[in-house]
């Protein structure tokens, strides 16, 4: 079976997940469609692909499934349009920034019969994926606490900031749908600290850019998360995972892993220094799951439910900092 792509949105997230789909032997991208022209048809061009409005692909016959990589206050309506359409939905997250809106959504989806799988790339990273199967395999036992460093090279534009919902919503909601795929339980309780050390423009704008979490779940395993919107050493990504019987971790990665060693010391390449070179196996791998899903008609994942789950970790995060205090998850 080859499932047939539409995809919305030809920005930078959407050139990527272009090259994923048109990379992937079950799959075919046939249509692409953006506000802007110009954008769309670069991506046409390098593809072999049609321009198409969104109302089109929306009564194609020849589309099986879209990517929606559009703004996120357009993610919710393009959804609902085609679970009704009966189409198979890819969605970069979040669904939407307000919780009633995305349940809302799901609801939809299901009134539907509909099929959704949200984009958490990171859980399709090689290198976290073995950390989830060595947990998996009980190699460490049971998991007692994780954590999690992901920090940015450098901040946004402050215009990005402005519109993106919080630091919370846009960054750490990745960090907040790892946790929960390593913790495997729900986290029930949420402590956030945040600060602005890097830029006092994006405190102006309402948002921070130095953030720290901890999960915890009922039985009281933890996960601890530090966020930055800097680092001035590359794109640093860093899980560790302890257990009853050992420790897991996953390490930053470079594009070329060689060390050097001379009169000097020790050195290293440098790190991925942007979240498209460092996740590349990730997009191209959680496409293939999405394409997997859809021929075996089995549920997608991560899901419609995991989206609106980190989204509600991410306005208990926003509630603690506001109220100095632990926050009760939203179930």
């Amino acid at each position: 079976m080859t499932v047939r792509f539409g995809l919305l949105g030809a920005g930078r997230i959407g050139k990527v997940h272009a090259k994923a789909v048109s990379g992937n032997p079950n799959a075919i991208l046939v249509a692409v469609a953006d506000a802007f022209p110009q954008a769309a048809e670069a991506i046409a061009a390098s593809y072999g692909c049609a321009v198409r409005t969104i109302k089109e692909i929306e009564a194609a016959s020849d589309i099986d499934a879209v990517v929606i990589c559009t703004p996120t206050d357009t993610h919710a309506d393009l959804i609902e349009r085609f679970a009704r359409a009966g189409k198979a939905i890819f969605c970069e997250k979040p669904i939407d920034l307000d919780v009633d809106r995305v349940k809302a959504c799901m609801k939809t989806v299901s009134d539907t019969k509909g099929k959704l799988m949200v984009g958490f790339n990171r859980r399709f990273d090689p290198h976290f994926m073995a950390v989830r199967k060595a947990i998996d395999e009980g190699r460490i036992g049971e998991v007692e606490m994780v954590t999690i460093i992901s920090r940015d090279p450098g901040a946004p534009p402050v215009d990005y900031i402005k519109r993106s919902g919080g630091i919370f919503r846009d960054m750490t909601i990745h960090d907040f749908d790892m946790a929960r795929f390593l913790l495997g339980e729900e986290p029930v309780a949420v402590t956030a600290t945040a600060a602005v050390l890097v830029d006092p423009e994006i405190g102006k704008a309402g948002d921070f850019d130095s953030v720290s979490v901890i999960l915890q779940t009922a039985s009281g395993k933890q996960a601890i998360i530090s966020n930055s919107r800097r680092a001035t050493y590359g794109y640093d990504q860093r899980i560790e995972v302890h257990g009853s019987k050992g420790v897991v971790s996953a390490e930053n990665q470079r594009a070329v892993s060689i060390e050097i060693a001379n009169g000097e010391g020790y050195t290293r390449p440098p790190l991925h220094d942007f979240f498209m070179t460092r996740y590349t196996e990730a997009y191209a791998n959680e496409i293939a799951a999405f394409i997997a899903g859809i021929e075996a008609n089995a549920p997608l994942s991560p899901s419609g439910a995991d989206g609106f789950a980190a989204l509600a970790l991410a306005d208990a995060a926003v509630r603690s900092v506001a109220e100095k205090r632990q926050i009760a998850v939203e179930a």
